[in-house]
C-alpha cells in the first residue's frame, strides 16, 4: 500500500493538513489544541488537501490526460464543494440547535414547575464541520506542495 505515490502523497496530504491546524490556530489564539489533530473544520481542510494531493499525484504518474486523472479531478471537485456547502450549513444548523437547546434548558429551570420533567440536557452538537472557502483554497494549496514535494522524494514512482 505504501508503495504507491499517490496513496502516499494523499496520506501525508491529510496528516500535514491536521498538524498545520495546531500551529495556525496558536498564532490566531495563544491556546495550543492538540485535539485539532483529530478534528473537522479549520485551517486548511484536510479533505481537501487529501483529495488534492491524491489527484495531483495521479496528474503527476498518469498524466493530466488520463481517465484516472479525470476522476479524481471530479471527485475532488465534489469534496471541495462538499466541503464549503453542505457540510459547513450542518455546522450552521448545529449551531442554531445547541442554542436551541440551551434557551428550551433554561425556560424549563425559570418555569420552576414540579410536574414538568427535568430539563435535557444532551451533548453538544459539534459546530465546526465544514469549511470557509479560503480554508478550501489552503488546503488545495497544501495538497499540490505535499504531492510535488512527495514526487520528488518518492524512489517508487
Amino acid at each position: 500500500m505504501f508503495l504507491s505515490y499517490p496513496i502516499l502523497a494523499a496520506i501525508l496530504g491529510m496528516l500535514i493538513a491536521q498538524f498545520v491546524k495546531i500551529p495556525i490556530h496558536f498564532l490566531t489564539s495563544r491556546e495550543i489544541k492538540w485535539n485539532l489533530m483529530l478534528s473537522t473544520g479549520g485551517m486548511p481542510s484536510s479533505h481537501t488537501s487529501t483529495i488534492i494531493s491524491l489527484t495531483t499525484a495521479i496528474g503527476l504518474t498518469s498524466g493530466i490526460y488520463s481517465n484516472e486523472f479525470a476522476i479524481a479531478a471530479v471527485v475532488s471537485l465534489i469534496v471541495m464543494h462538499d466541503a464549503t456547502g453542505v457540510r459547513r450549513h450542518a455546522g450552521y444548523h448545529a449551531e442554531v440547535l445547541n442554542k436551541l437547546l440551551v434557551d428550551f434548558n433554561h425556560l424549563i429551570d425559570t418555569l420552576k414547575d414540579p410536574n414538568l420533567k427535568k430539563a435535557e440536557y444532551r451533548e453538544k452538537l459539534k459546530e465546526l464541520l465544514g469549511h470557509k472557502p479560503v480554508e478550501v483554497f489552503f488546503g488545495a494549496i497544501t495538497g499540490i506542495i505535499v504531492a510535488f514535494a512527495t514526487y520528488y522524494f518518492y524512489p517508487f514512482k
